[in-house]
């Protein structure tokens, strides 16, 4: 019995010893793996962050910020954009050879960072008509109560004021393709300096 245990001990130690190197050559090349990928992301957040902003909030007039925005919701304009439905003329360049993997590394990434204020001028009277407006167009029933979003709707709280004026209009307007035909509804009517309101609005918050 104890000849028959020693010699079951040596096949394990031998069968061990044969394995470990291919063992060790999987986590290399598992955290191989994993290194290049957050490097992948890495180095398309940073191009991103020239319009974008380094951390996603945009110090680029005109161009959104994408911190804190709903992961879903940065997929989906992502594969909107590269599909070509969404036509944005800066981005075409950047998002069409991008994997699916791609457009959600991208997305985790930016819905992981704190949204912060861009730092323009807030008009408070603005911001008060903006409620008045918001109010009986139900805005928070889509972008939630704190304007923040969630899955498909985008979180205009502490978004540019410029950048969510010229949406605002584009979308009023109809000239936004691959964009929720539900906001076009909701802003129907409205003038120009009733959108400027409500950018004051959702940026003060």
């Amino acid at each position: 019995m104890c000849h028959e245990l020693r010699k079951r001990a040596l096949v394990r130690a031998m069968f061990a010893t044969a394995w470990r190197p291919l063992l060790i050559a999987v986590a290399v090349a598992t955290t191989s793996i994993a290194g290049a990928h957050a490097q992948g992301v890495a180095e398309r957040a940073r191009l991103c962050g020239t319009c974008h902003g380094e951390d996603g909030n945009s110090p680029m007039p005109n161009t959104p910020s994408l911190a804190g925005q709903p992961e879903f919701f940065i997929i989906n304009q992502l594969f909107l954009m590269r599909e070509g439905v969404r036509k944005v003329e800066a981005m075409a360049a950047l998002v069409k050879d991008l994997k699916d993997d791609d457009l959600q590394a991208l997305a985790k990434h930016y819905a992981a960072q704190p949204a912060k204020p861009s730092g323009e001028p807030i008009d408070q009277a603005l911001v008060q008509r903006g409620a008045e407006i918001a109010g009986p167009r139900r805005c928070v029933s889509c972008h939630q109560p704190s304007l923040a979003g969630a899955d498909q709707i985008p979180r205009i709280s502490k978004q540019r004021v410029d950048y969510l004026t010229m949406a605002l209009k584009e979308l009023r307007d109809g000239r936004r393709p691959g964009s929720d035909t539900l906001m076009s509804a909701a802003v129907a009517g409205l003038s120009d300096a009733d959108l400027a309101a409500l950018a004051h609005y959702a940026a003060s918050r």
